[in-house]
């Protein structure tokens, strides 16, 4: 039984790695790629929205495990999922859309700006395969290992849906 869910780990590893280098590469070159026609200067209060709710949800999820109610831990931590891969499409559709908006702050708040959105930039690419073993370990039913790197994840994860919001409100005044 153990040797099974070993098993089910491994066989998800390579899967991981590669979506953990496929999506950052992926969304940098859809960066590159201008489609014209289309209108979605709608989507970024939508997708810090999405980060806003996955924080919500995040939470929600660590006080349920905190309770011992595991069923909606899991449930919750699906949302996450679920929410982090709907913000990841809406977010490349508006920048293959779209022209980037720069940041039109001075002095100390440029800096703050520039200081969020580079760690949350960084910690995004990070957090992909810390969220998917820790996924995965709980699917394999490897909860001691799975609690010790959510332990990691988890607030890695917050933060990057809570700077996601933060950004997108200093930058918002200077959408056109």
């Amino acid at each position: 039984m153990k040797t099974e869910r070993i098993d089910k780990e491994v066989k998800y590893k390579k899967l991981i790695v590669a979506l953990s280098i496929i999506i950052p590469v992926a969304v940098a070159v859809l960066f590159k790629v201008r489609i014209e026609g289309l209108d979605f200067s709608f989507l970024p209060p939508i997708y810090a929205g999405i980060n806003g709710f996955t924080a919500i949800c995040l939470i929600w999820a660590f006080i349920a495990i905190k309770n011992n109610n595991w069923k909606l831990h899991e449930k919750l931590m699906k949302v996450c999922i679920g929410l982090s891969a709907a913000f990841l499409v809406m977010y490349v559709l508006y920048h293959m859309t779209s022209d980037s908006t720069h940041f039109g702050g001075e002095g100390f708040i440029k800096y703050l700006y520039y200081f969020i959105l580079v760690s949350h930039i960084i910690l995004s690419v990070a957090v992909i395969p810390m969220v998917l073993f820790t996924f995965v370990r709980a699917l394999a039913e490897r909860f001691d290992k799975h609690k010790k790197l959510a332990r990691i994840t988890f607030p890695v994860w917050l933060y990057v849906a809570i700077t996601g919001v933060i950004v997108y409100f200093m930058i918002s005044p200077y959408y056109v």
